[in-house]
């Protein structure tokens, strides 16, 4: 059965993030590739990686009025890894206070309306939303391209 629960007021916290930018425009970069390379640094650097990815994607407008999409995996390790290179950015932690939460259950294809629901509850609710959102993909079926994900989507301070 297809579900999606809202709730507000949630915190993500997460440890020992590697992180790395995601060019959108480049039709070369595939995401399972920069997805597995981050795992083969963390355990080059002695570590292991722990839960699952994040996606993390934020809209701001630039100086030309125009959108500029910033998007970022996340992955974390068992330990904090010292030395990272440039391509690779590391946090001991990621705190992220007063969310709003949806857990998405559902076919993979239509995840997009969990980041809608949240948009009209967050309009229902004269909630002002920073423009980022975090998406951690808790598990994926893909036998029956199923996907449970929690997304979290930062109200504005």
């Amino acid at each position: 059965m297809n579900k999606i629960t809202i709730s507000e007021n949630k915190t993500l916290k997460l440890q020992n993030v590697i992180s790395c930018s995601v060019d959108l425009t480049s039709e070369e970069e595939r995401f399972d590739e920069k997805i597995n390379k981050m795992n083969i640094a963390i355990r080059t650097h002695g570590g292991k990686q722990v839960g699952p990815l994040i996606q993390y994607s934020s809209v701001k407008v630039n100086e030309n009025n125009e959108p500029d999409l910033d998007m970022r995996f996340m992955l974390q390790s068992d330990n904090y890894i010292h030395g990272m290179d440039g391509e690779y950015n590391m946090d001991s932690v990621i705190r992220v206070k007063n969310c709003l939460y949806a857990r998405y259950f559902g076919p993979e294809s239509k995840v997009k309306f969990a980041y809608d629901k949240l948009g009209v509850y967050a309009f229902e609710n004269d909630i002002e939303l920073d423009g980022s959102n975090y998406t951690v993909f808790v598990d994926q079926n893909e036998e029956n391209e199923t996907l449970l994900a929690d997304i979290f989507m930062p109200v504005k301070e």
